[in-house]
């Protein structure tokens, strides 16, 4: 199976490609892109060479355009399309209908896969984005099982995409509204989810508070390691229990189901983490590089070893095997 591999900078790009990935997803440097973050994605120049560099090594590129235009101001949604078609990028990743639609009316020979942002879940909904703007791929929502996946393939004549390791979304991506209520910035708007610039740590006495837009989301004692502030990862209280009401702070680590989903008909295998260091990239793709080249050769899938970048220590294989409270 092809593993999509995330870069935010064109030194993490460098490090996939080198590690063993089959393809590098990334973004632009500015709200067109579900990561935007500071100091993060890639200039038109930038991304050019990185197309480059990947290319001369077999490996290739996919750039998200993956947030919804805002009214008036469609051109710049407009021009990144354009603009990673004139890099020679592999495909852009889309999750508007009108951005889609633009992309396939006036750049058809651009390969056009939807975004886990357009949270397209059923083979009917699949369907109509293929036949309507000939959608090649459909990155699934972390929201589906197995079985499901599976069932979804037997209906459909696009390629899937699915999400392996790294951060876990618990919603139907595209359809969240718990950080733009703290923050007032919309991660399918602006490209954020727990904005840094709304992020504090706050000492207490004797704690450590992790705060998002002014409200304390995880109270930690000094000496233990605090998580970055993801709303749904935070402790409520919620009736007589008081913890993690959404998720508990953890990754999805669905390294030991590669073999299930290979079965249920999955094209490729995504990792997430544009966010991350190029060393932490490398260390998650030559991990995956290993274990899919293991299935494929139809030996077990090795012994995980990334516990250490998992989200406050913990994985988890999310819906995939959920068990819900």
């Amino acid at each position: 199976m092809e593993l999509v591999c995330p870069a935010g900078t064109p030194a993490a790009l460098r490090a996939a490609v080198d590690a063993g990935a089959h393809t590098i997803y990334c973004g632009f440097a500015d709200e067109t892109n579900a990561r935007n973050f500071p100091g993060l994605n890639f200039s038109r120049e930038e991304l050019a060479q990185g197309v480059d560099y990947a290319h001369r090594r077999g490996a290739k590129v996919l750039v998200a355009i993956n947030t919804f235009p805002r009214a008036g101001a469609e051109g710049l949604w407009h021009r990144a399309v354009a603009d990673a078609e004139t890099a020679d990028v592999d495909a852009v990743i889309l999750a508007d209908l009108g951005l889609l639609a633009h992309a396939a009316e006036h750049h058809p020979d651009l390969r056009r896969h939807l975004s886990v942002q357009a949270a397209a879940a059923n083979p009917d909904a699949i369907n109509f984005y293929a036949t309507a703007f000939g959608v090649r791929r459909v990155v699934l929502p972390r929201v589906l099982t197995v079985a499901e996946i599976t069932a979804i393939n037997r209906e459909i004549d696009v390629e899937t995409e699915v999400f392996v390791f790294g951060g876990l979304c618990v919603m139907a991506e595209g359809r969240c509204s718990l950080s733009s209520y703290i923050t007032g910035k919309s991660p399918n708007m602006n490209g954020v989810c727990s904005p840094p610039s709304h992020v504090q740590y706050v000492e207490t006495k004797g704690a450590l508070d992790a705060r998002l837009g002014g409200y304390t989301i995880q109270r930690n004692a000094k000496d233990e390691p605090a998580p970055y502030p993801t709303l749904c990862k935070g402790c409520f209280q919620s009736g007589d229990m008081t913890g993690h009401v959404f998720e508990d702070p953890s990754s999805l680590d669905a390294k030991d189901l590669i073999p299930a989903l290979a079965k249920a008909g999955v094209t490729a295998l995504k990792i997430e983490g544009r966010q991350r260091s190029r060393a932490y990239v490398a260390q998650v793709v030559r991990s995956f590089r290993t274990a899919v080249e293991a299935v494929a050769a139809g030996r077990p899938v090795p012994p995980g070893t990334l516990a250490s970048l998992t989200e406050g220590q913990a994985a988890t294989t999310g819906a995939y095997r959920k068990t819900w409270r």
